[in-house]
């Protein structure tokens, strides 16, 4: 082998060995990666972000998707002439806009990211929440002004069944899970926000670690006067600065507290506009995103942990 060869495998040797102690830890554990954003939109991203679950499949981790569709549910609902209204944050889900919202998170965003994902081999296995009694929910009625407000078809839930995305990981199977549920009560089937749903699921099944894809490079210290990302906090720190959150990050931020007070040892919020961002996020020792951590683990900063 040249001289000039043997240079540039050199840092590709090193990044992998950077990986090794996450790996070691990894082995056999549970990641829930909600997949979300650009991410979602972009072919690129797209094609990258399952390039990236499939390694860690491949690399000995089990990993979980959950997906919403936001952006394309409300394409679709544009398409149909049926309004998008928000109230509180959520979308108002009418029964016919829920019947758009199961069609497109069930039918095409699921479906095209089990494509994906199953490019490289017969691995992934799309389902949705109301498969196997997985999620379900109860109707959800936001305060506005200390008034009730009706959405719609917007759940909360209130239960997860863990049985059959444990028995597709035990036949080294993906599960690409998407966020609809079905309430116990009163038979309807609900949407469910992608990031309480995966934050939920983490919890449920013990997961290592879960990951969120974002818009942003992680959270903020002091935005909008810095864009200095916050690497790592613990539960009690993010508690704190929840009140201050712009909305959207709220829910994201949400599941990740939920998460880590609920037996999953980090919870990662990344860079879904960045290619590869799982992989940077594990396989570097600066990582790419903000991570959060019990109150009681000290680790160091960074990725590979």
């Amino acid at each position: 082998m040249s001289t000039a060869r043997k240079h540039t495998a050199l840092p590709k040797a090193q990044t992998l060995i950077e990986a090794l102690p996450w790996l070691t830890r990894h082995h056999g554990k549970t990641v829930v990666i909600k997949f979300g954003g650009n991410a979602m939109i972009d072919e690129e991203l797209k094609a990258a972000f399952a390039q990236d679950v499939v390694f860690l499949r491949h690399a000995g981790l089990k990993p979980v998707v959950v997906h919403g569709g936001g952006p394309q549910i409300s394409a679709q609902l544009d398409k149909q002439g049926l309004v998008s209204e928000f109230k509180a944050g959520l979308r108002v889900t009418t029964p016919e806009a829920m019947d758009v919202v199961r069609m497109v998170l069930a039918g095409q965003v699921q479906r095209e990211l089990v494509g994906l994902l199953n490019q490289h081999g017969p691995l992934a296995v799309g389902m949705t929440g109301e498969d196997a009694h997985t999620i379900t929910a109860v109707k959800h009625v936001p305060q506005i002004d200390g008034e009730p407000v009706d959405i719609g078809r917007v759940g909360e839930i209130t239960a997860i069944e863990t049985g059959a995305i444990e028995a597709l990981l035990d036949d080294g199977r993906i599960p690409v899970i998407s966020s609809i549920a079905r309430s116990a009560d009163d038979g309807h089937v609900y949407n469910v926000n992608a990031d309480t749903a995966a934050a939920a699921l983490a919890a449920a099944l013990g997961a290592e670690t879960l990951m969120v894809l974002t818009d942003v490079e992680g959270l903020y210290a002091d935005w909008p006067a810095s864009d200095e990302v916050i690497s790592q906090l613990t539960a009690s720190e993010l508690e704190r600065l929840l009140p201050e959150l712009s909305s959207g990050m709220v829910p994201k931020m949400e599941g990740c507290l939920h998460a880590v007070r609920n037996g999953v040892h980090t919870a990662r919020v990344i860079d879904g506009r960045v290619q590869h961002a799982i992989l940077l996020e594990i396989f570097t020792d600066e990582g790419i995103g903000t991570m959060v951590v019990p109150d009681t683990e000290t680790e160091d900063e960074g990725g590979a942990q």
